[in-house]
């Protein structure tokens, strides 16, 4: 049994004891661009996420599910199927679950404003922070040029993207036999590529100036798959990340701080939990 299979079977504590776990517990968690539909997904991944944190607002903000990818070749594991039943228990068990779409599931957008199995689907939002700081939560591809002027050369890099991936996927495993740590090429050509990297600074500056406009504090955002919390000319930017790579969430916690977290951090804050209610 793989690893990851083993830490999401219920009371696996890493030392054959069954202990109970606790949830790690936030006011609010953001997450975006999971991508369920393709092999790329983190499922396994997220579920443990999910599984070992709770909050009193859970948003999806967008690129949830692929509608590109399932168009071309449907694909949809058993832990796809898991991700969005746990999402469902979550609304079913008193957390409010938000879907703020994007443009890879946009068919859910003639859905805006209507709940659904306990979730409320909406364009965007504001949220206001425990410290009342008030944030623009939106998925951000309207503010893609490549996405409202040239959607056909989105096709054309989502496609591209894909094949990085896929050879990632390869790459990584011959990296992790030698035991050498992940590497992302798709991450690494977007720092290195002069375009690439203003292509983003342009996407964050265009995403912090409709926070100015709208007089608010803030913005929270997905789409780019790059995770990050900056000020920009006194806009707090949040971009939460993706589950295909990064495998990282923004979070609140009670006082109303943000942070970005990720997968390692929390399966860490974990095995220390269990370590601690196994008497290690």
């Amino acid at each position: 049994m793989k690893p990851d299979e083993r830490f999401l079977n219920s009371g696996f504590s890493g030392a054959g004891t069954e202990v109970k776990r606790e949830p790690i517990r936030f006011r609010t968690i953001w997450i975006s661009d999971v991508h369920l539909g393709t092999t790329g997904c983190q499922a396994v991944r997220l579920l443990e996420f999910l599984r070992a944190t709770e909050s009193e607002t859970l948003y999806l903000v967008g690129d949830i599910i692929d509608g590109w990818q399932l168009k071309r070749r449907w694909y949809w594991d058993q832990t796809h199927n898991n991700v969005v039943q746990t999402v469902l228990k979550k609304a079913r068990k008193g957390t409010q679950v938000i879907f703020v779409p994007g443009n890879h599931d946009e068919a859910i957008r003639q859905f805006i404003d209507l709940d659904f199995g306990g979730i409320k689907i909406r364009d965007e939002l504001i949220h206001t922070t425990a410290k009342g700081k008030r944030f623009l939560v939106l998925h951000g591809d309207r503010f893609d040029g490549v996405i409202s002027c040239a959607k056909w050369l989105a096709y054309v890099g989502d496609s591209l993207y894909t094949v990085i991936l896929k050879f990632n996927q390869w790459f990584n495993r011959w990296r992790a036999r030698a035991g050498l740590p992940y590497w992302s090429l798709s991450q690494y050509l977007k720092l290195k590529v002069k375009n690439a990297v203003n292509y983003i600074s342009s996407f964050e500056n265009a995403l912090a100036a409709e926070a100015a406009k709208k007089g608010l504090d803030g913005v929270i955002c997905g789409h780019i798959h790059k995770p990050e919390m900056r000020d920009i000319n006194g806009i707090t930017y949040c971009n939460d990340g993706d589950w295909v790579e990064s495998l990282t969430a923004l979070v609140e916690d009670a006082s109303g701080t943000l942070r970005l977290i990720s997968w390692q951090e929390i399966m860490g804050q974990k095995n220390v939990v269990l370590r601690a209610n196994a008497g290690e």
